[in-house]
């Protein structure tokens, strides 16, 4: 009977900081009214939470009632089941960015104790996101969890996407989510065009898994095949060049959307980009103000005489 009371108790203070965590203030009758208690165990309940360390507030009069303010120390919190799930999916967004290592190590805590009904979605998105660049995109949680579990149980999934002025409907084998420093992709087999695509997920509507199940394919690599989508593919020319400076010091100087950078030595690195007008790429290249080659298309190396010629005669003009 003691260990009955102990632990209804138990359940009614973590309920308490639950609701103390939901929303800015609470007055007594209402805290009384939803854990179904008096409005003197609420009270009770309240000194337990502060034995444990919460910074539980109380005014009185009107506007007055129970506030949770900031402690010393980061106390445990508690998520209802959507929260764990947006927090996970920011926490992969972090994983993919800046915050790194930590927010690594916190999806991890998240994982271990989640209930069983939650921890597979969580595992589900740790296990089909790859990412380039930032990483800091922000989508619909429940849209990201839905392509994550059909990457994960290898099924088919279905949404609308635009085509030019019209919504098409969909079918594909996804693959991988890749979250890039801005947006969120789908790396998937599309069956109606029989070949690997990207897909932008804030693109994405009406969103949901079929009941087919697919044989995976052999894939190319999802953050390879996304960044060069979005820093080449997408436009109408491509170009290549070689760069005598090393990998790490271009890629400082280029967004991960804007090109591809390939070490090609210690000092020595490959650069993939497009542009719907290459003299575009061609600048930004020359800005970098180390020595370059034009690996393709060939007729880039000759815009490169011209305007070398060009920029000559400027300068032998305004001596």
């Amino acid at each position: 009977m003691a260990r009955d009371v102990e632990r209804d108790t138990t359940e009614r203070v973590l309920t308490l900081l639950g609701l103390l965590q939901q929303r800015q203030i609470w007055t007594g009758p209402e805290l009384a009214d939803r854990l179904g208690v008096t409005p003197r165990t609420v009270r009770r309940d309240v000194d337990r939470l502060r034995t444990l360390g919460y910074q539980v507030h109380a005014a009185q009069g009107v506007g007055g009632g129970y506030q949770l303010g900031p402690g010393p120390d980061l106390p445990p919190l508690l998520f209802d089941d959507e929260e764990a799930i947006a927090t996970a999916v920011s926490l992969l967004v972090g994983a993919g960015g800046g915050a790194g290592a930590a927010a690594l190590r916190a999806l991890t805590k998240l994982d271990r104790v989640l209930p069983t009904r939650l921890r597979h979605e969580v595992r589900a998105l740790s296990g089909s996101v790859e990412s380039f660049g930032g990483g800091r995109a922000s989508v619909d949680s429940e849209t990201l969890t839905t392509l994550a579990r059909t990457c994960r149980d290898e099924v088919e999934v279905g949404f609308d996407y635009p085509s030019g002025d019209q919504l098409r409907r969909r079918r594909v084998e996804p693959h991988r989510l890749v979250a890039s420093e801005r947006r969120w992709y789908l790396l998937a087999f599309d069956l109606d065009r029989d070949d690997w695509r990207s897909f932008r997920v804030d693109r994405m509507t009406e969103v949901s898994a079929r009941t087919w199940r697919f044989r995976p394919r052999v894939a190319p690599d999802a953050a390879t095949y996304v960044q060069e989508g979005v820093a080449s593919r997408v436009y109408s020319r491509q170009a290549r060049f070689l760069v005598h400076a090393s990998a790490e010091t271009v890629r400082s100087r280029f967004s991960a959307s804007a090109a591809v950078v390939r070490p090609r030595g210690a000092e020595l690195c490959e650069i993939l980009s497009g542009a719907d007008n290459l003299d575009a790429v061609l600048m930004r290249v020359l800005l970098l103000g180390h020595e370059f080659e034009v690996l393709d298309p060939p007729e880039l190396g000759r815009r490169c005489r011209a305007l070398a010629e060009a920029l000559l005669k400027a300068g032998e003009r305004s001596q």
